[in-house]
């Protein structure tokens, strides 16, 4: 079986893209799977930059292709913040959704983007990027228990819930991160089949 190394030890995205993973016949490890891991500096200026630099960081480790994605929420009425900071923006997710709420507080523009970019790097090289999106809105309280991050602040267009309020199939279909990853997996399968021979 093929293997793919997840440039990543957040056990919720794991969990992500495990169940997007199911049915195909690769085999998904982790920097869990590598101890000793150096987590690299994440300098980077976009979502691609730093997806970029963690993809190659893991794939030189682990001397194995590896993907890493960079994800966030942009809100317009911050000027695209938290963006590339949103992990970073306070202590705890409870922390971060409070302070954004805060900085929105009797803002009418609530439009939103969560992003997500993945890198892929196999060979001591990054070889693609793929970006996804979901639109949608900050609701004014957090409501519902998955998910994760800023999940129960956004409400994605076209539905009257959370993230957090979704199940995790029904988020699976339109998250940023499902769309960049079926991007991602379309081109790993079609493109770059010569892969197989790298797992």
């Amino acid at each position: 079986m093929a293997y793919i190394v997840a440039a990543t030890g957040n056990q919720h995205k794991l969990a992500e893209y495990a169940q997007l993973l199911d049915g195909q016949n690769i085999e998904l490890k982790s920097l869990n799977d590598y101890p000793g891991y150096p987590e690299p500096e994440e300098n980077g200026s976009s979502f691609e930059e730093n997806a970029r630099i963690k993809a190659l960081a893991a794939c030189k480790y682990c001397d194995v292709p590896a993907f890493a994605d960079d994800s966030g929420l942009e809100v317009e009425a911050l000027d695209g913040r938290p963006g590339i900071h949103s992990s970073r923006y306070a202590a705890t997710d409870s922390e971060r959704i409070a302070k954004l709420l805060k900085e929105l507080d009797g803002v009418e523009n609530r439009r939103a983007r969560f992003v997500c970019v993945i890198a892929i790097a196999a060979n001591g090289e990054v070889i693609e990027t793929f970006e996804g999106e979901v639109k949608g809105t900050i609701l004014t309280a957090p409501r519902g228990e998955n998910g994760f991050g800023y999940d129960p602040i956004f409400q994605p267009d076209g539905f009257d819930k959370s993230f957090a309020e979704l199940t995790q199939d029904e988020k699976n279909r339109i998250s940023h991160r499902a769309n960049a990853y079926a991007k991602a997996l379309e081109f790993v399968e079609d493109e770059m089949s010569i892969l197989d021979d790298e797992f």
